[in-house]
């Protein structure tokens, strides 16, 4: 606080009037004073910042769990389901063919595959006679591809049992120009033609049916008998020179002869195509065994081991303490609730015995580090000896009590359940109910579909019957089903990992709202605590300036 004081002393008839003190101008640190209130204002803001800052931490911890689970699922898809047909994406649907020989033939040259997934495993026997050729003719030499011809007319091409087109041919075209208007409706005829250089003076034309087993047509509509005149047919309109007779494939497959107009033949196993490459000789054929592709279930495995370490070790990061026994600074979900119940689920789902087996069947386990682990060769050596037991163990399988109703899909929460059909009089299947609710499943054709929503989403079939009748479904749920349900459920957008970055993000919001209001505050304070301080400075030199007067005033009087 400013002192204002002044000593001065003055002698006038006979009265002594004495006044004391020192006068000093304002040295107050206005802004410190000002910045001192505000801190203590916005004391509050800090301590609640802190807090967000701390909620932020658990939000991208929950985040990264989120994730990791995620990951963790979205691996497990494969295994998870074991449904067998064309479009599965399971791998126990996976599907891997060998092709060997018996006899002086090599299986690679006479024969390639490509198989589906679902088709149906098993050994099978195939000798093939003869493949499936294209007509190819071809007419007589010309002295040039360029040279106008001088021929006009119009004729009709095509292949038998196939559209034709007619191509009217000018005196001003060469025999390129021929080849070209009969290339120009190849998509429509499936017939297409090309040159032969014999010599610099010697041009053959070629006519190449583009599908096998089917014989070139050929008739002179009007005008100059075109292909006559280019040696391609004789007076009659037959083929003069056929370079390739046309033929179909023939084939024994299991003992079975078969013909096709193709040699990529896909109609002869369900999910197989045969590419016929070379004719087998006499005494010999080719062994084909389709086999599930077991690498797939490999793969899929040590993909889960490495995203369940992952994960694990995003746990263990947020349970680690300090030297003093309390947790770490880094540990923000340390003691987490939720975090912990995931990892009991988790275990709890990798303890389970399906069929007598359990996880240490596969050549899983834990090593000293609490990791999981995958022995390959003993893997290898259970999918060979028991591949029905792994996918028990692993996957979720459906099955019912009636032959008539197949599964499609199992989906991937699949349920136990009486399922009940109603057929009218015409045969037609009209609802499929469980418990007299029939809205859980929709109806087309013989196709019935678990209602998305419902526990039985995802879940397929189709019936064969022709009357109403009910029919128990039983699904059972293996190792990995289990997890990739925890898994899915725990980082959904409506799950528990979800539900806690949610809370706390509104949390931060109310948090962050009374930081503002309380900073908004503090700012409202300084302004009007520079506004008053202003007023005091004001006064204060207002005081000074006035004592300074009554000074020199008093002065002035004691030198009279």
């Amino acid at each position: 606080m400013t002192s204002v004081s002044s000593t001065s002393s003055s002698t006038s008839s006979g009265v002594t009037v004495t006044t004391s003190g020192t006068t000093n101008s304002s040295s107050i640190d206005w802004s410190a004073l000002i910045q001192s209130a505000v801190d203590a204002k916005t004391a509050q803001a800090d301590t609640i910042s802190t807090t967000i800052t701390s909620n932020e931490a658990k939000i991208s911890a929950y985040q990264t769990l989120q994730t990791d689970l995620q990951t963790l699922y979205s691996g497990l898809s494969s295994l998870s389901t074991a449904v067998v047909n064309s479009l599965s994406t399971s791998a126990f649907a996976t599907r891997a063919a060998s092709i060997s020989s018996t006899g002086d033939v090599s299986a690679s040259s006479a024969l390639s595959m490509t198989i589906k997934n679902g088709a149906a495993v098993g050994d099978h026997t195939l000798t093939i006679s003869q493949l499936a050729t294209a007509h190819k003719v071809s007419g007589t030499a010309q002295s040039s591809q360029t040279d106008e011809l001088g021929y006009s007319g119009t004729f009709s091409i095509g292949l038998s049992g196939g559209a034709t087109s007619d191509i009217t041919i000018t005196s001003t075209m060469s025999l390129q120009d021929v080849v070209d208007a009969i290339n120009a409706q190849t998509s429509t005829t499936n017939v297409q033609a090309s040159i032969v250089q014999v010599s610099s003076t010697s041009y053959q034309m070629v006519l190449t049916g583009t599908e096998d087993a089917a014989d070139i047509t050929y008739s002179s509509a009007s005008g100059d008998d075109i292909m006559n005149e280019l040696g391609v047919t004789d007076s009659s309109g037959t083929f003069t020179n056929v370079i390739q007779e046309a033929q179909s494939a023939e084939f024994t497959l299991d003992g079975i002869s078969m013909t096709r107009d193709t040699n990529d033949i896909s109609d002869v196993l369900s999910g197989v195509t045969f590419s016929l490459l070379q004719a087998t000789p006499d005494g010999t054929s080719l062994n084909i065994s389709i086999e599930t592709d077991t690498s797939q279930i490999e793969s899929a495995l040590q993909t889960f081991v490495t995203n369940y370490n992952a994960f694990r070790d995003e746990v263990i990061a947020q349970q680690a303490t300090a030297t003093d026994g309390t947790a770490d600074s880094s540990a923000v979900l340390f003691g987490d609730g939720t975090m912990r119940n995931i990892m009991d689920a988790l275990q709890n789902a990798l303890n389970s015995t399906v069929g007598d087996m359990t996880m240490a069947d596969l050549g899983l386990s834990f090593n000293e580090k609490n990791e999981l682990e995958l022995d390959t060769s003993t893997l290898s050596e259970i999918l060979s000896t028991n591949l029905s037991g792994v996918t028990k163990l692993l996957s979720a399988q459906t099955t019912t009590s009636s032959s008539q109703l197949s599964v499609v899909n199992t989906g991937t929460s699949p349920q136990s359940f009486t399922l009940d059909l109603t057929v009218d009089s015409d045969g037609n299947l009209t609802s499929a109910s469980v418990g007299g609710d029939s809205s859980l499943f929709t109806v087309s054709g013989t196709t019935i579909i678990g209602a998305a929503g419902s526990i039985y989403a995802g879940m397929a079939f189709t019936y064969s019957g022709s009357t109403s009748q009910s029919i128990t479904v039983t699904s059972t749920t293996g190792i990995a089903s289990q997890i990739y349900q925890v898994a899915k459920n725990y980082s959904s957008s409506s799950g528990a990992l979800q539900t806690q970055i949610t809370s706390l993000t509104n949390r931060d919001d109310e948090l962050q709202q009374k930081v503002d209001d309380i900073n908004s505050a503090a700012s409202t304070l300084q302004s009007q605590l520079q506004t008053q301080y202003a007023k005091y400075q004001a006064a204060i030199e207002s005081a000074n300036s006035t004592l300074d007067y009554l000074k020199a005033l008093l002065n002035s009087s004691s030198s009279d």
